[in-house]
């Protein structure tokens, strides 16, 4: 009968596409609330500044504006227009909480609407001060703060949109106000045009940038998403150095054929002495030990294959070579059987723990549905090596392992002794055992 022991689940090449787009859209959505904030702050220091200025120096607005201006002009555009954008951040709000995201549609029209509001603010001064100087002062200038800002949406297209809407309205503004027939001399075209060509550069500049930090946050979204699938497809605890190299090798899609040091832990007689303690006492404990166990296998290149409640399954070789894994995870389980010598001390619950050690050919892969992939070892190798943990109940002995790691131990084959031809469950044949110490 093969043995399949396997780890938790992880995504396959369409479900993590899924999940690396859904991520970034939703960092895509935070930094759109991040410009929304920026915009509603930037129209209320406006509103502010406007009304010191008119307070503490009425005198000083008529100067500025070459004629009768009061804030209120400015009040009727800036406060719809930050009413505005607390409904697109409310909406924005409600999409992240549903985990979805916002319309096309609804991405351009809100561009359109904001980007019209130095429009209608140019228009005002245009009223007051004249065309000449309207054009010529400060507010063609705000169009840039809604370019700038664009960048946050991470979009070249919404960017680049921007810019023609700031480029196209200015354009408008300019010819509209100076119609032909009653103007002299005429709108000179090409100095406006110069002008609204500047301002959708900046825009296609702006979308650019907007690009760029894009792309570095799928980047990053993407690493931490292989990152994660690394982490779940071997297992809850898998060691910093071992994703390293998972994540600069790679992680094979098929399964193949590899020689592996099999490692079976599991602690002696624990389920009768946890009837008599809490839950939580029972969780804590394994936790502690747990955690020293494993911190030792990943120093000698080994990762948990799989936990099975007070014991787990571990891997040398696997997903990846090791030309010494035999070796490896020997000196790991002599570690750990120092490991709980220091872990006992002063303790009132004292655990011992069992180490089976095989090593051989197993198949080991990605295994399972299209919808759910696991990573499996399976194979002969992996049955011997829970039969021996289990012979140590029956010797009494902490660390049992196979003829094979024997023999890849070297000459002495590491200290071992000799337990002879052993009857184990499962085989028909008597198996040699050895007892490490």
């Amino acid at each position: 009968m093969l043995g399949i022991w396997r780890s938790k689940p992880g995504g396959q090449g369409a479900a993590v596409s899924a999940e690396f787009e859904h991520a970034l859209n939703r960092e895509v959505m935070q930094t759109e609330l991040i410009r929304v904030k920026a915009l509603i702050a930037t129209a209320m220091l406006l509103l502010v500044v406007l009304w010191a200025v008119d307070i503490l120096d009425p005198n000083g607005l008529n100067h500025i504006w070459r004629g009768h201006f009061r804030p209120t002009y400015l009040v009727r555009i800036l406060v719809p227009f930050m009413l505005f954008e607390l409904w697109v951040h409310r909406a924005i709000s409600q999409r992240l909480k549903l985990d979805r995201d916002l319309s096309v549609i609804r991405r351009y029209v809100g561009v359109l609407i904001e980007t019209s509001l130095p429009t209608l603010a140019l228009a005002a001064h245009i009223e007051n001060m004249g065309p000449v100087q309207a054009l010529g002062f400060v507010m063609p200038l705000a169009y840039f703060i809604f370019i700038i800002l664009s960048t946050l949406r991470l979009d070249f297209w919404l960017s680049a949109f921007t810019g023609f809407v700031a480029a196209a309205e200015l354009f408008g503004m300019a010819m509209f106000y100076h119609p032909f027939p009653t103007t002299d001399p005429p709108p000179d075209i090409w100095y406006h045009g110069a002008r609204s060509m500047i301002v959708l550069i900046a825009g296609i500049l702006a979308g650019a940038v907007g690009l760029q930090l894009r792309r570095q946050f799928a980047a990053s979204i993407q690493a931490a998403t292989a990152r994660d699938r690394v982490t779940n497809l071997f297992g809850q605890h898998v060691s910093p150095q071992v994703v390293e190299r998972l994540m600069a090798e790679g992680t094979e899609a098929a399964s193949d054929i590899r020689r592996v040091a099999v490692m079976f832990v599991d602690f002696r007689s624990f389920t009768e002495a946890a009837r008599s303690r809490s839950p939580q006492q029972v969780v804590d404990r394994l936790d502690g030990a747990f955690a020293v166990l494993v911190e030792i296998l990943d120093r000698h290149g080994g990762i948990v294959n799989k936990f099975l409640g007070d014991g787990f399954l571990a891997l040398f070789g696997a997903p990846f070579e090791a030309p010494e894994a035999a070796q490896h995870a020997v000196a790991a389980a002599r570690e750990m059987l120092a490991a709980m010598e220091g872990i006992n001390a002063g303790s009132g619950w004292p655990l011992r723990i069992g180490i089976g050690i095989h090593f051989g050919e197993v198949v080991a892969g990605n295994i399972g549905s299209p919808r759910r992939k696991e990573y499996t070892v399976i194979g002969d190798t992996v049955n011997f090596a829970s039969r021996l943990e289990a012979l140590n109940k029956e010797f009494g002995s902490q660390l049992l392992v196979s003829s094979a790691v024997r023999n890849a131990l070297g000459a002495d084959g590491g200290g071992a002794v000799s337990l002879g031809e052993v009857a184990v469950r499962g085989y028909d044949a008597p198996m040699t055992v050895w007892q490490l110490g």
